[in-house]
């Protein structure tokens, strides 16, 4: 990509997790605002970037991609020498700022060897002495929220924090024609459930989904849309034929860029605290997530139209150590996301169609 020699060169860092991912766009829009001729650069993960494809903020997306435990990692930078050859990589394109939204020690390392001469971040992890521009990190808040204080601590003015995604005209015509295939009319009312989780002892219990999936449709005379990912198939096909009328299955049948296509079509998400949670916000899709051991605070659905259900504990949040600091439900679920009730959830649906 061609960059002009006098033409300010800013690299941000936050990379991996589908949602951590959606709630760094207020950060970038904010940013371009105030950087209109700047060429601004995001080092993203490889799949968790599909989300944000048609972002207009950003010149360039870097991948950095080292092997972890998470879902979505890759591995493209498994060995010494890739991860070397990245390190050089980026100390040539000169950055002149790094904003640093990761917390890990290893990040502002990073940002350190990038040799820009400005680096912006949280000041975690013992990590200060790498950073040029230290910021408070405030666990009493939204994490976009967090991400637009780096922004003001450098003295960039915010003057929006809302959620963003961009779904493309080729995409909504997937989806129109999804739909189509599985006998849903052009104006077929679609209440999405998502009932999955990265960790599936974190979420409420599929029982519970299959309950409010069949009273909502009889409440609404809608279809359920079920979405998932290919590693939930199996639980996907218990709750198919236990849900009636059978839902449109979105289970490990369509790219992440189609499934957001076809949540975007959908008038209200109900779901666990997940990745699609986050993308049913920025599409503005109405929601209702669930939350059990994580904190809604800092991590719940970012948007109008997004309610949270959450029974809160004198252990809440947890470091979700499953079950060395709790007792496991009967059903082998955490206590606190088993007190939130069935009644609870249809009523928050009602409270946000309303």
């Amino acid at each position: 990509m061609l960059i002009k020699n006098e033409q300010k060169k800013i690299l941000v860092m936050r990379y991996r997790f589908i949602g951590d991912t959606i709630l760094t766009v207020p950060f970038l829009r904010n940013l371009r605002r105030a950087e209109p001729d700047a060429f601004i650069a995001w080092m993203v993960a490889p799949g968790s970037s599909e989300v944000v494809k048609g972002i207009p903020y950003v010149d360039e997306l870097i991948y950095w991609d080292p092997v972890t435990i998470h879902a979505d990692s890759r591995g493209t930078h498994r060995t010494l020498a890739s991860k070397l050859a990245f390190f050089k990589e980026l100390r040539s394109r000169h950055f002149d700022k790094v904003y640093v939204l990761k917390r890990s020690f290893s990040s502002a390392l990073l940002a350190w060897l990038s040799g820009a001469k400005d680096r912006v971040g949280f000041d975690t992890e013992g990590r200060g002495f790498l950073l040029t521009g230290r910021v408070p990190y405030r666990h009493d808040q939204h994490e976009v929220q967090n991400f637009l204080d780096v922004l003001r601590a450098d003295g960039v003015p915010v003057a929006d924090d809302h959620l963003e995604a961009w779904i493309s005209a080729e995409e909504q015509q997937f989806a129109d024609q999804y739909m189509a295939e599985h006998g849903v009319g052009a104006d077929e009312q679609l209440l999405a459930v998502h009932p999955f989780a990265a960790n599936p002892v974190r979420g409420w219990h599929e029982d519970n989904f299959v309950e409010v999936a069949n009273r909502l449709q009889r409440l609404y005379k809608a279809r359920i849309v079920l979405f998932g990912g290919g590693r939930d198939v199996e639980r996907a096909q218990y709750m198919r034929q236990r849900i009636s009328p059978e839902p449109v299955m979105v289970v490990g049948s369509t790219t992440l860029r189609q499934t957001m296509a076809i949540l975007a079509r959908c008038q209200l998400l109900v779901c666990n605290d997940s990745g699609i949670m986050h993308l049913g916000a920025a599409l503005g899709v109405p929601l209702v997530a669930i939350f059990g051991p994580q904190s809604p605070v800092k991590f719940g659905p970012w948007g109008k139209g997004c309610r949270v259900e959450y029974s809160e504990f004198k252990c809440s949040p947890c470091r979700q150590k499953f079950f060395t600091e709790c007792k496991p439900s009967p059903r082998g679920k955490p206590e606190c996301v088993e007190a939130v009730q069935i009644e609870q959830v249809i009523k928050c649906v009602a409270d946000v169609r309303n």
